[in-house]
């Protein structure tokens, strides 16, 4: 998978490529014994994701921030797809309290849970923290993912354990996880603004997605679970994410117009990891285009994601009991 491909949507090996589109690698697909949880399912890809997911029947959960969107999303939704079942569940993942009262709200449905869509997040915002004094992009992107995942790990090995049908856990990252901070992840700086970067924090984020989805991975297959954990770079599209770079990005798009893809060609890739039976028992990879890939240096480092983890772990923590964690320089 190059340039070429990228240009000119030829398939990888898995028979699919840039120019797929997200029901086209569905196709066929009977998800109907499935229910998913979509973060950042009212819009964009995550929006697509929901719509396509629910097409091929599963009962799908948009978690989001704001719950009037969503609303509208599921609306839309119905409208396209007369018997979807789509429900509605406010989740603001840059805070913590919000992260728990979600899970609680969505255990207290008695679902089953089978796939989870960790796919909400903000990018290149200004240096501002979180309700619980976490940088916004890292607390957004990562830690409240973080979380999320491991409220609702239980539920998961119960579902996949009592159906018999594997789990599926999805990161969205970013080709942006190319381009961190210094380092990869720079545990001793996440609040620190001086040194800040929009960009560089925005890849540090990114690159904490496949790291997350990494060590996910490992330990679910160790404890021998019945649940994978990939990560995907859905390409370049023009979403709502980007308002924090609008006029950047609509320059960039100008000059590499080839490049950029449609909303239904970006949520191609989550689809196929999130549905894919070829994809059975894959787990700790990176996609793009829906073939797998080799991801960035930092991506791969066992100990770094290693280290991510117990760092999530303590961060959140901290946030919890004092709301001023000691992360600064």
């Amino acid at each position: 998978m190059g340039i070429f491909s990228l240009l000119t949507g030829w398939p990888g090996p898995s028979g699919f490529g840039s120019a797929s589109t997200a029901e086209q690698v569905t196709q066929g697909i009977d998800a109907s014994k499935l229910t998913a949880i979509v973060t950042g399912g009212a819009s964009g890809i995550g929006l697509e994701t929901s719509r396509v997911l629910a097409l091929r029947g599963a009962h799908v959960i948009i978690a989001a921030r704001n719950a009037q969107a969503a609303n509208e999303a599921k609306e839309l939704i119905l409208k396209d797809i007369e018997k979807a079942r789509v429900d509605v569940l406010k989740l603001d993942l840059s805070s913590i309290k919000s992260v728990r009262a979600f899970v609680d709200n969505f255990n207290a449905l008695n679902l089953p849970l089978n796939l989870l869509i960790n796919n909400a997040g903000v990018m290149f915002c200004p240096f501002q923290l979180s309700e619980d004094e976490i940088e916004m992009q890292f607390a957004t992107n990562h830690l409240g993912h973080f979380l999320l995942t491991n409220l609702l790990l239980e539920k998961m090995k119960d579902t996949a354990r009592t159906t018999g049908i594997e789990g599926r856990i999805v990161n969205l990252s970013s080709i942006a996880h190319l381009h961190p901070c210094e380092d990869g992840i720079q545990f001793d700086k996440i609040n620190d603004k001086d040194s800040y970067s929009d960009k560089r924090a925005y890849g540090q984020s990114k690159l904490a997605n496949i790291l997350h989805a990494k060590e996910l991975s490992r330990r679910l297959q160790e404890e021998g679970v019945n649940i994978t954990a990939n990560s995907v770079h859905p390409g370049l599209i023009m979403t709502p994410l980007m308002r924090h770079s609008a006029l950047l990005m609509k320059t960039l798009k100008f000059f590499t117009c080839l490049l950029w893809k449609n909303v239904p060609q970006g949520a191609a890739t989550t689809c196929y990891v999130a549905l894919h039976p070829s994809l059975k028992g894959v787990t700790g990879k990176y996609f793009l285009d829906c073939n797998e890939m080799t991801p960035s240096f930092y991506a791969r480092d066992q100990k770094l994601a290693t280290k991510l983890w117990d760092f999530s772990n303590k961060l959140v923590h901290s946030a919890a009991s004092t709301s001023s964690p000691s992360i600064t320089k």
